[in-house]
């Protein structure tokens, strides 16, 4: 190994230093100097090994030879350094190459999001024809699970030997049935409509009320115009406040509903508050006791109490009439306003639509008269006919009363007219009474005679079914006693039932065999649709929307419960009511004081 000569770069000879096309015979050149033979003399690159610039070294130049370190067994040889993340040197051609991997990469990226892109544009412009087609497969769905349907209706109905009468009695009933919900959606239908008319004409109308008042609005001075719009300003702040307050309100229910449910299912706070209540009593017992006691004076004192008193409740009551006069004159004042309003409504409207009204009220007038003429001649016939039969009756009166008059009795005679009058009323009596006892004897007599009727009809009754049932006995005894055409008749009933036998059974083969078709086809179409991706997306969809709807009636049946929680009018009521009790109470107060 110390024998080998050395072929470091620091101890060859460099080819550079030979002429040019002159190489030593057998040997190859330098690694160092390989690539710098082609060079031109004066173009050469620095050497790379020895350190020493281009254009070469003289062969009788002196060469320093370096040992080579072993790199077998013994002493190491020297390791060759690891590679790095990073090369030694970064210069401008490093920096391209990464930019342009990164701009590689960037270009990929966007081709991604374009073909991304397309596809989406694809996927929404072929959106509704998916849509229509699913529509279609949905459609066509319905109608498989109907004829399959009828087709289990109609297994059911085989396999239950029903009769071909009770399936057509049943289809009838289901086509009468289905012309009644016809019928009846047809008049929903009509109601809607109707319904949907008179809302436009309502609508119209309203829209002409509103141009109306527009108009009225704008003939308006403008003084009354700023007032009408601080009116109008001040009803829409009042209604605010109104709906500000009833959403406190509602909050405030709810809580004092939830503190009340809270309340009921605990003893122990329900004793509380009724501790606090009472706890509350005794201190306002306790405040008055203390008022009455610091507030208790001598008679002098109260007196001169009651006097200030009195003179602040009158300077009260004056101020109080004061404002109702106000207010009466603010009324009174927006009552002439309105009144003003009312003629320039009827100035606009013209002296042409008041003779409108005119004519259209004598109209009315004259059709009213005209069709209550025959009532109205009748009712004035029959008072007509009327007041004569009173006339009448009334001089039959009179002349029996002056034909009396004439042949009036002595005292001895009227004395027995009225002993007469008291016999025969006596006599009257006992003959009514004759009367009544044989009326209740007549009724017991009529209503022994019905029954006796009545059982007769149902003897009557008897014999004709006894009669009937003797003539059916002696018919069967008559049919009974021929045995032979008895035989004859079973065995053509048993035949006929044998021959019914096998009939049905092939009927019951054949409907076996069309049965399994119909389930082949059915279990075939079946898979088909299991295997289609559309009914696949549709069952989901269908779960989907199970899920929204029962999703859907959970939160209306929450709104319900919380509108019912929230439904303000009854409080609303209750509190009206008690305003206007403590106003009655307030006004009876203050009317005993203006009395004293």
């Amino acid at each position: 190994m110390s024998g080998r000569v050395p072929t470091a770069s620091g101890s060859r000879p460099r080819t550079g230093a030979r002429p040019p096309g002159t190489a030593a015979p057998g040997l190859q050149p330098g690694t160092a100097t390989r690539l710098t033979t082609a060079m031109n003399p004066g173009t050469a690159r620095p050497g790379t090994r020895g350190g020493q610039t281009g254009g070469g070294v003289a062969l009788s130049s002196q060469i320093t030879v370096v040992d080579r370190p072993m790199t077998q067994q013994g002493l190491g040889g020297m390791k060759t350094g690891v590679k790095g993340s990073q090369r030694m040197v970064q210069d401008k051609t490093y920096y391209l190459g990464l930019i342009r991997g990164k701009l590689n990469d960037l270009n990929a990226e966007n081709a991604r999001l374009k073909k991304e892109i397309e596809n989406s544009s694809e996927e929404n412009s072929s959106f509704l024809t998916y849509e229509k087609r699913a529509e279609s497969l949905a459609s066509e769905i319905r109608d498989l699970q109907g004829e399959l349907g009828d087709y289990n209706t109609l297994v059911d109905k085989l396999t239950t030997d029903e009769d071909i009468q009770d399936v057509e009695f049943d289809l009838n009933d289901l086509r009468a049935n289905n012309e009644r919900e016809a019928k009846k959606i047809e008049d929903l239908f009509e109601v809607k409509k109707e319904k949907e008319d008179r809302i436009r004409q309502l609508e119209t109308e309203l829209d002409q009320e509103k141009r109306m008042a527009d108009n009225l609005v704008n003939d308006m001075d403008p003084d009354m115009r700023q007032k009408y719009f601080a009116l109008k300003d001040m009803n829409e702040h009042m209604l605010r406040q109104l709906e500000k307050s009833q959403q406190e309100l509602d909050v405030l229910n709810s809580k004092i509903g939830n503190l009340q449910e809270e309340l009921s299912m605990s003893q122990v706070k329900q004793e509380a508050v009724r501790l606090y209540d009472q706890i509350n009593d005794l201190e306002i017992q306790r405040d008055n006791y203390l008022e009455e006691t610091r507030n208790k004076q001598s008679p002098a004192e109260e007196r001169e109490r009651l006097l200030k008193q009195v003179k602040e409740d009158n300077q009260e009551i004056a101020s109080l009439e004061r404002q109702t006069n106000e207010l009466k004159e603010k009324i009174e004042n927006i009552e002439e306003e309105i009144r003003q309003l009312d003629l320039d409504i009827e100035e606009n409207q013209g002296e042409r639509n008041q003779k409108y009204k005119e004519l259209k009220k004598r109209e009315e007038t004259i059709d009213e008269f005209l069709n209550n003429f025959e009532e109205s001649k009748g009712q004035e016939m029959e008072k007509l006919k009327q007041t004569e039969q009173n006339i009448v009756s009334l001089l039959e009166h009179t002349s029996r009363n002056m034909s009396r008059f004439t042949a009036l009795p002595t005292p001895q005679e009227l004395g027995t007219m009225k002993e007469d009058l008291e016999f025969k009323t006596g006599e009257m009596k006992k003959s009514e009474q004759t009367t009544v006892g044989l009326a209740a004897e007549s009724d017991k007599l009529q209503s022994d005679l019905q029954k006796v009727e009545q059982l007769e009809e149902k003897i009557n009754t008897e014999l004709v079914m006894l009669k009937e049932k003797t003539a059916t006995m002696e018919k069967e005894l008559e049919i009974y006693s021929d045995l032979s055409s008895l035989k004859e008749e079973a065995e053509k009933k048993r035949r006929k039932l044998m021959d019914d036998r096998v009939s049905l059974q092939r009927r019951r083969d054949t409907f076996k065999k069309t049965m399994q078709q119909l389930t082949s086809k059915y279990e075939g179409m079946k898979a088909q649709l299991n295997e289609n991706e559309t009914f696949v997306q549709l069952g989901n969809l269908e779960k989907k929307w199970q899920h929204h709807e029962q999703n859907n009636f959970v939160m209306k049946e929450f709104i319900n419960t919380k509108t019912m929680e929230c439904d303000y009018r009854a409080i609303s009521k209750r509190v009206s009511s008690v305003i206007s009790d403590f106003n009655t109470i307030l006004q009876k107060q203050m009317a005993g004081k203006t009395s004293m």
